[in-house]
């Protein structure tokens, strides 16, 4: 089954103490999309300014990736700039340049509209609310979010959340949202604000999911050199939601190993920059990580 994605799309400028890199190829939906089309096909929602090279549509388009619901708007596409410390986990904003997404209004192609997974990418809750107003009845939507949306748009991102089948979101925000420092405890207040699926995102220490078959402790593969963390998030939920969409039977059943899966996309992601590294991965090498990590947890 198709994975309808929706979010932003973007190019990124990237400084780490080693290296730097101009205008890669990034954006929520970007990561995301790459991610989940090594298992399903995909239908990517978005949009760029006229600037957007002309490689990186090429690069959709290698991945499978449906471009129909891509907008190509005149003007510039949004930019983002940071700067990563040596401890990686840091890092600060040099420059944001919203171009073309300050108007982003998405549109789904009506065969987008039957889509049966959604991937409610990191975007404005009124925007992931215009989405779903525009789908027919799909099977499983889950949402991400980030520390911004929690500042500026706390009662849309409220709604949304009974709206959705699955809800994403780092420890940071489910401190910020629920007030709780226990991060079991922040599971419990979320779902009663409605998502029947919680996972908080823990960075490299794994994720964390609570689900009506209970919690499950989700490691991150243990990576001896880190390159480049931007998109690592995006990458996990979009193979996560990749997998779930390739995988028959219930949600419930299969909602372990698509987060595994998952957590393999993540990180190659991470092992090089931007797309750079994601891109040139094969299917066997993603699944011989799984393999790896499998063994590694098994006790």
């Amino acid at each position: 089954m198709s994975v309808l994605i929706v979010g932003s799309t973007a190019l990124d400028s990237i400084k780490t103490p080693k290296a730097e890199n101009p205008r890669l190829l990034g954006g929520s939906a970007s990561h995301a999309a790459v991610a989940a089309s090594f298992f399903s096909p995909v239908q990517l929602v978005g949009v760029v300014g006229d600037d957007f090279p002309k490689k990186y549509l090429q690069l959709y388009r290698r991945h499978g990736i449906d471009l129909a619901g891509l907008q190509i708007k005149p003007g510039k596409t949004f930019h983002w700039s940071g700067e990563y410390e040596v401890n990686l986990n840091n890092r600060r904003t040099l420059l944001t340049e919203l171009g073309v997404f300050e108007t982003f209004s998405p549109v789904l192609p009506k065969a987008y509209q039957a889509a049966p997974y959604v991937l409610l990418a990191n975007i404005a809750p009124a925007l992931q609310h215009h989405v779903l107003n525009q789908m027919r009845r799909p099977k499983f939507v889950v949402a991400d979010t980030m520390d911004l949306w929690l500042n500026i748009a706390l009662d849309d991102l409220v709604k949304l959340l009974k709206r959705i089948d699955g809800f994403v979101l780092n420890d940071s925000e489910a401190h910020q949202l629920t007030r709780e420092d226990n991060v079991f405890a922040a599971l419990k207040q979320i779902h009663k604000m409605g998502p029947k699926y919680v996972i908080i995102k823990k960075g490299s220490h794994g994720s964390i999911l609570s689900g009506p078959k209970g919690f499950f402790i989700c490691p991150a593969y243990p990576l001896p050199k880190v390159v480049d963390p931007t998109g690592a998030g995006d990458s996990f939920v979009g193979g996560m939601m990749g997998y779930l969409a390739s995988a028959p039977g219930a949600i419930d059943n299969n909602l372990r190993r698509a987060m595994i899966h998952g957590s393999v996309v993540a990180s190659f992601c991470c092992e090089g920059f931007g797309l750079n590294r994601t891109t040139k991965v094969t299917r066997a090498r993603l699944a011989q990580r799984v393999k790896e990590l499998e063994q590694l947890t098994r006790f």
